[in-house]
């Protein structure tokens, strides 16, 4: 047996989402649109005398995580994730950091479990720990998905939108949770992603579909929904937009991304790679 096992997920920028309730943590889940990138997470596992998760460094704790840890095995077991991205603002780094432990776990304690049984666990991880519905899925299968069907099914329509630069800001975190126990906020976010997503699926009956044109769909989303609330989002968006560039806030993040570069971003890429045991 080995030391340790070490596994990558991708990022998971959203644009747009539809809360999909349910009773059942394993059931609930979400429809919407939104696209993995070529950073994400590392992460290794061992096992030791002592739980712990270690964050670029730092003890933290991570409670999808250790869920996900703890369904898994009673064997206690080290976490280290790193990650250049940060958690709580968007990017779906909790649902990756789960994945990633799930998949590095089962290697390295041979578990036999399969990758969509893993998946299927970190997604559950998220509803019950409100910090995702829908990110665990499109990193799963890496790459730029919309979910006509609830994110618990893990089915979702490819989106033919590949390797193209975005540009992200944060300016810092927006908590999952504050909106998932807000029922009023979900039922005004659903009615505004029932449009979206009917626009989405209008586009993709076409033989061609951009990038812009769903960043368009996604600012229209944000606004509709009251997400879109910040003066400082509103107006770098302005000036992005001044320059001809599309731009729409990340779901759920207080921060933006774009299709051109502007200042402060971080240049990321549209990307297929999925999540993985890493060699």
């Amino acid at each position: 047996m080995k030391n340790f096992v070490r596994a990558f997920a991708p990022a998971n920028i959203s644009l747009l989402f539809k809360v999909m309730p349910h009773d059942d943590p394993a059931k609930m889940g979400s429809l919407g649109c939104g696209f993995t990138v070529n950073e994400g997470v590392t992460v290794e596992v061992s096992i030791a005398n002592k739980p712990a998760i270690i964050f670029n460094g730092k003890p933290i704790e991570l409670p999808t995580v250790t869920t996900v840890a703890n369904k898994l095995t009673r064997t206690v077991l080290v976490i280290h994730i790193q990650s250049h991205l940060p958690l709580g603002s968007g990017f779906g780094i909790s649902g990756a950091s789960a994945l990633a432990t799930a998949y590095a776990a089962n290697q390295l304690l041979s578990l036999n479990r399969s990758n969509l049984e893993l998946a299927k666990l970190a997604h559950t991880a998220e509803v019950e720990n409100k910090t995702g519905l829908g990110d665990v899925i499109n990193q799963y299968y890496g790459g730029f998905f919309v979910k006509f069907v609830t994110s618990s099914q893990f089915v979702a329509e490819p989106i033919p939108i590949s390797d193209i630069p975005v540009y992200c800001i944060s300016y810092g975190k927006l908590l999952t949770s504050s909106i998932l126990n807000n029922p009023g906020a979900i039922a005004k976010i659903n009615h505004a992603a029932d449009t979206g997503l009917f626009q989405i699926k209008q586009l993709l009956s076409k033989s061609t579909i951009s990038l812009s044109q769903i960043f368009t769909i996604a600012k229209q989303f944000a606004n509709d929904s009251s997400l879109l609330t910040s003066s400082r989002i509103m107006n770098t968006m302005k000036g992005i937009e001044t320059r001809g560039g599309h731009t729409t806030m990340i779901m759920l993040g207080e921060g933006i991304v774009a299709d051109i570069p502007f200042d402060g971003a971080t240049k990321l890429t549209i990307s297929t790679a999925k999540a993985s045991v890493l060699a």
